[in-house]
């Protein structure tokens, strides 16, 4: 018997992903700034400019093969173009993470649920989604203090008029993200 026929089936190669909102730039360096700020002042490690976002559905890891199937039933969403203000502020204590979010326009609550519906239909798995959807950009995670006073913010507003899909990398620097597809919403 040789060596090759002992060894166990290869797993497929998967790729870690999630849907999102990726702010313009100015907003995201903004956030980034308050970011930095707070983990300043609660300790913690705050999120980087470049990884900023507001995640629509996470699915975590991926067959490579399946990813043309996640991105076609992604492009078969219709659903409109909004305007979202990130508004406040808050702290998750039992995640240890601070977060900025908003009240949830009727389009971005169409949009997460329409893809998760979809999502679900076509056999993927969708992390938390039987949980309401509760969006928020995480600005800070592994928070040392929870006592810190929460920022006076005017809304940091944008326009959304896609989504995409993000390919998620860990190393020692953290997560890096790589956009493998984005998905016009209706004007």
């Amino acid at each position: 018997m040789s060596a090759d026929s002992t060894q166990r089936p290869s797993r497929p190669e998967t790729a870690r992903c999630f849907f999102a909102l990726w702010p313009p730039e100015t907003v995201a360096r903004q956030l980034a700034g308050i970011a930095a700020d707070y983990a300043q002042a609660a300790g913690g490690r705050p999120t980087r400019f470049e990884t900023i976002h507001l995640t629509l559905a996470f699915l975590g890891d991926v067959a490579v093969e399946h990813l043309p199937e996640l991105q076609r039933v992604a492009g078969e969403i219709d659903a409109r173009a909004f305007e979202l203000a990130l508004d406040r502020f808050g702290i998750w204590q039992h995640n240890r993470l601070f977060w900025a979010g908003c009240v949830s326009p009727p389009a971005l609550l169409d949009l997460a649920g329409a893809l998760s519906k979809r999502l679900l239909a076509a056999g993927f798995a969708v992390a938390d989604g039987k949980r309401p959807f509760a969006p928020h950009v995480t600005l800070v995670r592994k928070l040392a203090r929870f006592d810190v006073a929460l920022p006076a913010t005017n809304a940091l507003a944008f326009y959304c008029g896609s989504f995409v899909l993000v390919q998620s990398r860990l190393s020692s620097k953290g997560s890096g993200y790589e956009v493998l597809a984005s998905f016009p919403l209706a004007a």
